[in-house]
């Protein structure tokens, strides 16, 4: 299992496209991703549209990112990347 932190930095935060591009991103791996907003513990299934939009996350907000399975180190590396370009809006 890996267990590591990531921020929204995109000014929108994690919007419905942002979210769309994350749930695809995570369906493409076999491992089971979640997220955890640190402030108020909300939990998200990042392969679930509608859970990670319960996260309400804008800018700033950070997250713990818990992934576990075969594939989770590919997964870990593509997710924070994503996180890093700000989902393509920066």
């Amino acid at each position: 299992m890996i267990e590591t932190d990531v921020k929204i930095i995109n000014p929108l935060g994690l919007h419905a496209r942002a979210a769309a591009q994350l749930v695809r991103l995570a369906g493409k791996f076999k491992s089971k991703i979640q997220l955890i907003r640190q402030d108020n513990a909300v939990m998200a299934d990042a392969k679930s549209i509608l859970s990670v939009l319960t996260l309400a996350a804008s800018k700033g907000t950070k997250l713990q990112l818990f992934i576990d399975g075969s594939d989770e180190i590919e997964a870990k590396e593509a997710i924070i990347e994503i996180f890093e370009r700000g989902f393509g809006e920066i």
